[in-house]
Parts: C-alpha cells; sequence; structure tokens
C-alpha cells in the first residue's frame, strides 16, 4: 500500500474513538429491545361472561401489540421472547415512553389496565429484568438486558448529584472570590496609572511655563 492510500490520523483517531465508545458503552448506540417475559392480569374488563378479552399493549406513536394468549384472569403466562409479536417496543439513551396495557371493547373506548412512563432506567436490576404491577390489575415482568447501562447511568447520576451541587457551590465561591480580587487590583492599577499621568501632565505644564518665560524675555530684549 502507498503511502498516499494511507488513512488520514484525523480519520484514523475518529474511528479509535468510535470504536472504544462502541465497546465501552455498546448499550449507548444501538436500541434497546424490551420483550415480555411474564404477563398476569386479575381481572378481565368485558361485561359479557366467559367472553375471552384481547389484550395489548402499547406505547405512545407506536403500534399495538396485541398478547394472543392472555385470555384469563389469575393465569401466569411466561414468554420465551421469541414469539412472532415480540418485542414489545425499544428504548435508546435515556429518554422514556408513555406506555401500557389495554383491552379492546367493541362498544365505547379500549379499557386501560394501566399507563405509565416506560424507562430504560427501570431495568436497574443485574439480569436486566423489570417488574411492573398495579393493585387488582396485573402483573408483568419486562426483559431487557441491554437497558442495564442506562440504569446504572442514571443511578451513578443521582448519586453525585448531592456531591456535584455542592462542588458547583465551592466553584461558584471561589470564582466570586478570583473576580472580586482582580478587580481590586485592576482598580488599584487604573489610579496608579491614572496619578502617574497626572504628575506626567503636570510637570510638562510646569516646563512649558518657564520655555513660555524664556521665549518672552527674549522677544523683549531681557536676556543677557
Amino acid at each position: 500500500m502507498s503511502i498516499r492510500n494511507l488513512p488520514s490520523p484525523k480519520l484514523f483517531s475518529v474511528f479509535l474513538v468510535f470504536s472504544v465508545f462502541l465497546i465501552r458503552f455498546p448499550g449507548l448506540v444501538l436500541p434497546a429491545v424490551v420483550t415480555l417475559e411474564s404477563m398476569e392480569i386479575f381481572k378481565t374488563h368485558e361485561w359479557i361472561p366467559n367472553a375471552k378479552p384481547i389484550v395489548y399493549f402499547r406505547c405512545k406513536e407506536e403500534n399495538k401489540t396485541v398478547l394472543p394468549d392472555v385470555k384469563k384472569a389469575h393465569v401466569l403466562y411466561s414468554f420465551k421472547g421469541e414469539e412472532s409479536w415480540q418485542p414489545l417496543t425499544e428504548l435508546s439513551s435515556k429518554k422514556c415512553k408513555r406506555c401500557g396495557f389495554y383491552e379492546e371493547d367493541s362498544f365505547k373506548s379500549d379499557d386501560v389496565y394501566e399507563e405509565w412512563e416506560f424507562c430504560p432506567s427501570d431495568f436497574s436490576g443485574p439480569d436486566g429484568k423489570y417488574i411492573r404491577f398495579k393493585d387488582k390489575e396485573f402483573n408483568a415482568t419486562f426483559l431487557c438486558p441491554k437497558c442495564v447501562p442506562f440504569a446504572n447511568a442514571s443511578s451513578s447520576a443521582s448519586s453525585s448529584h448531592g456531591g456535584g451541587k455542592r462542588i458547583n457551590v465551592a466553584l461558584i465561591i471561589l470564582i466570586s472570590v478570583v473576580v472580586s480580587t482582580v478587580l481590586s487590583f485592576g482598580v488599584v492599577g487604573v489610579y496608579k496609572y491614572w496619578q502617574k499621568k497626572k504628575r506626567e501632565q503636570d510637570q510638562a505644564r510646569f516646563l512649558k511655563l518657564f520655555e513660555d518665560g524664556d521665549d518672552i524675555e527674549d522677544e523683549l530684549g531681557l536676556g543677557m
């Protein structure tokens, strides 16, 4: 390979930084897939006896995901994450989504089991699990291994918030002292410079008076 075909140092640096970023924070680049591991409903909202409900999961501005197996109350349904309707959704960065479980209704608006802010930081367990429980409605377990870095980052940020706040206050005080000191020295320096210029001007005026006096004497012929 000729020297002319070698990649530039700048391009190589960008590639190196991006590679390290991918290795160090894999979950921060690619979307984190969320699957449903288990689901149990405690009641149905159907008013017709023995009617099988149509339960689904949906996040705002996304298509709904129907859970075809969830048909009876008080039955714990387990899933492998490989079902045709999986995954439920994807999470990226630290942004939350407004999601929930619902039940279709043919005669009025769909019934709501619960709506909540679904966040990557919810998956704080080491195995990437998140359990959502709503009294008298449902109990669900979500799985998102790639969300764990988000949860850890959020916990670290929360724990360091107090210390960071104290550091910010100390930094503000330090900056205020430095600025006050610089201003004080600046005022003193300006005052001394003004005094020096004033003395120079007074001396110049004094010398000019003597020069003007000599000129007058020469004109009048009073000089020796």
